[in-house]
C-alpha cells in the first residue's frame, strides 16, 4: 500500500401490457411466486394443469412441420401474462391447423383455382390465400411457444438446482446443470432469458464442479476496463456519479478548501464533471483536494498517479487549484485514516459508489471491518458522505433465497441493458455484470464480496453507526431525470424515496443513492450491530 502526492495549481477561474382472458379475479397470493418474478401469471393451484398443457403443446410441436426451425430466427418473443389461457389458445389454433385439407398443407404442384407459373405461385383464390396465411401464423406461434416453454423450464430448473445445492445434494445439482446446458443449446442466448440463464448456469457450474476456483474477481485492472464500458453502455453509473456530484457540490457551497475522498477511483470518471462545476462557481472555485483509493496495478504501472495527472491537467485548463493523492489498497478495510492526510481546516466529502457492501459478511472479520471503516469515516467529521448501492438483497445466508433474488435482479438488469446500448460497449458491460453474478452465486466466505443489500438496511446500519440522513435536493432529482433523456430506451425511471433517489427499470428500483452526515455522538448505552447477515 503506497500513498503518493501529485499537485497542480493555477489562478482565477474561467468559464469553460397484456391482460388475462380469464373472467375471474386472481388474488396476488394465489399466483406462483417464481413464475410471477419471470413475468408469467399462473395460479399455484393450476401448475399441474399448466404442465399438462405444455406437454400437449410440446407433443404438437414435435409433430409440426420441419419448416418451423427455419422460422425460429425471425420469431419475435413475447411473454404472455396469463400463460394458461395462452397455451390453450395455441393448442386450439394447432387443432385448427391439423384439420386443414391435405392438399393445402402439402402444397401440390397444381391447385384448383390458382394462377401458377414455373417456380412462382400467384394465389387468386382468397380462401386459399387466407388458409396459407393462417398456416404461416400458426408456425410462427409454435416457434414462439417452444421458446416460451424452454424458458419456463430453465427458470424452474435453475431454482431447483439452487435448492439442491442449498440442501447439499450436489449429484442432483450436477445432473441438472448438464440437462440445462442441453436445453440451453436450443434457445436463443443472444438476448432474453437464454442469455441470463447461460450466465447463471456458468456460475452454478463453477460452484458445483470447481468450488475452490480463486480466479473469480471483481477487482483489478481488467475489471476497471469493464467498469468503463459499463459506465458508457447504460445510465446506472452515470446516475450514481451525477447524483453524488450534485450533493457534494451543494455541500461545498461557501467553502474555500475542500477535500473529496473517493473509495473507488476507477479511471476518475466521476470527477471531471465536478471539477468543471467548481470552476463555474460564483465567487471562484475552491482549492480541491482529491484522494483516490484503488487496487495496486498488477503490471507495475502507477495507474493511480496517471489518473491523477490527467485530472490535474483538466483542473489546470479550467483554473481550478487541485491536488491529488492516490492510495493503493486491495481492500477498503486496509485503508487507515492517516493515509488520507486530512487537514482539520478542510471541508471533507466521502464518496462511496458501490463499495461499502464489500465490507459486509457473515464472519467476525467482515463485521469488524464495517464497524472500523464507518468509525473512522465518522471521526473525519465529513460535511457529507455519499453512498450509492445496488438495490438488491444478495447477502442472505440461505443460498436459495440469495440465488432467486439474484436471478430476478439480473434478469431485470439485462433487460434494461438490451434496450439502451449497442456493441461493443454492450458485450463488455455484460461481462462486468457476469462477474458480479459469478461472485454472488459461486463464492462463499471472504471470496464473496458482492454482498448487495437494499436501502432500508443501509439506512438502519448508517444511523446506528452515528450518521444522520441528508435530503438529496430537487437539483439532484432534475439532473438524474435529465440524464435519462440521453438514453433512447423508455422504461427507466427516477424515484424519490424518503430523501434518497432510486433508478429503476419498469418500476423495479435497481440502484439507490443516499447522502449522510456525522450526527452527534450516540448514547453510550446504545446497541451498535454492524455488518450484514449473520
Amino acid at each position: 500500500m503506497a500513498p503518493f502526492d501529485s499537485a497542480a495549481s493555477s489562478g482565477t477561474s474561467s468559464s469553460g401490457s397484456s391482460s388475462s382472458s380469464s373472467s375471474t379475479i386472481t388474488k396476488p397470493q394465489d399466483i406462483d411466486g417464481l413464475l410471477a418474478g419471470a413475468g408469467y401469471k399462473v395460479r399455484a393451484s393450476d401448475l399441474h394443469h399448466v404442465a399438462q398443457r405444455l406437454e400437449r403443446l410440446e407433443s404438437a410441436m414435435v409433430n409440426s412441420s420441419s419448416e418451423i426451425s427455419q422460422l425460429a430466427s425471425e420469431t419475435v418473443h413475447y411473454n404472455p401474462s396469463d400463460i394458461a389461457s395462452w397455451v390453450d389458445s395455441i393448442l386450439s389454433e394447432l387443432n385448427q391447423t391439423t384439420s386443414l385439407p391435405s392438399d393445402i398443407l402439402d402444397f401440390p404442384d397444381l391447385i384448383p383455382g390458382s394462377n401458377q407459373t414455373a417456380g412462382n405461385v400467384s394465389w387468386t383464390d382468397p380462401c386459399v390465400a387466407a388458409q396459407h396465411q393462417n398456416l404461416s401464423h400458426n408456425q410462427l406461434t409454435v416457434v414462439t411457444a417452444m421458446e416460451e416453454d424452454s424458458g419456463i423450464k430453465l427458470v424452474h430448473m435453475l431454482v431447483t438446482c439452487a435448492d439442491s445445492i442449498h440442501r447439499g445434494d450436489f449429484p442432483l445439482a450436477g445432473s441438472l446443470i448438464v440437462e440445462m446446458q442441453s436445453l440451453l443449446s436450443g434457445i436463443n442466448t443472444d438476448c432474453g432469458i437464454g442469455k441470463v440463464a447461460g450466465y447463471f448456469i456458468d456460475a452454478l457450474t463453477r460452484r458445483v464442479f470447481t468450488p475452490h476456483d480463486t480466479t473469480i474477481t471483481t477487482t483489478g485492472y481488467g475489471n476497471e476496463l469493464l467498469y468503463h464500458h459499463y459506465y458508457e453502455a447504460c445510465p446506472y453509473l452515470k446516475f450514481a456519479h451525477f447524483t453524488a456530484n450534485q450533493a457534494i457540490l451543494e455541500a461545498f457551497d461557501g467553502h474555500d478548501c475542500v477535500h473529496v475522498i473517493d473509495f473507488n477511483l476507477m479511471h476518475g470518471l466521476q470527477w471531471p464533471a465536478l471539477i468543471q462545476a467548481l470552476a463555474l462557481r460564483p465567487g471562484g472555485p475552491p482549492l480541491l483536494r482529491l484522494t483516490g483509493i484503488g487496487p495496486p496495478s498488477s503490471d507495475g504501472r502507477d495507474s493511480l498517479r496517471e489518473i491523477g495527472l490527467r485530472l490535474a491537467e483538466l483542473a489546470r485548463s479550467v483554473n481550478v487549484r487541485f491536488a491529488f493523492r492516490g492510495v493503493a489498497a486491495s481492500r477498503l478495510e486496509d485503508v487507515k485514516p492517516w493515509m488520507l492526510q486530512v487537514n482539520p481546516k478542510e471541508t471533507v466529502a466521502v464518496n462511496s459508489i458501490m463499495q461499502l457492501h464489500r465490507l459486509l459478511g457473515n464472519n467476525n472479520r467482515s463485521s469488524s471491518a464495517m464497524e472500523m471503516v464507518l468509525g473512522w469515516i465518522r471521526s473525519l467529521n465529513p460535511k457529507i458522505v455519499t453512498v450509492v448501492e445496488q438495490e438488491a438483497d444478495h447477502n442472505q445466508t440461505g443460498f436459495l433465497d440469495r440465488f432467486t433474488e439474484a436471478l430476478f435482479y439480473y434478469s431485470t438488469m439485462f433487460d434494461s441493458l438490451e434496450a439502451c446500448c449497442m456493441m461493443p460497449e454492450k458485450a463488455l458491460a455484460e461481462m462486468y455484470l457476469q462477474r458480479e453474478i459469478c461472485n454472488v452465486v459461486s463464492c462463499e466466505g471472504p471470496a464473496r464480496v458482492e454482498r448487495h443489500e437494499p436501502l432500508v438496511k443501509w439506512r438502519s446500519r448508517l444511523r446506528q453507526a452515528g450518521f444522520r440522513a441528508l435530503h438529496l435536493g430537487s437539483n439532484a432529482f432534475k439532473q438524474a431525470s435529465m440524464l435519462l433523456t440521453l438514453f433512447s430506451a423508455e422504461g427507466f425511471s427516477v424515484e424519490e424515496n424518503e430523501g434518497c433517489l432510486t433508478l429503476g427499470w419498469h418500476s423495479r428500483p435497481l440502484i439507490a443513492a443516499s447522502a449522510w452526515q456525522a450526527a452527534p455522538p450516540p448514547d453510550a448505552t446504545a446497541n451498535h450491530p454492524f455488518g450484514g447477515t449473520v
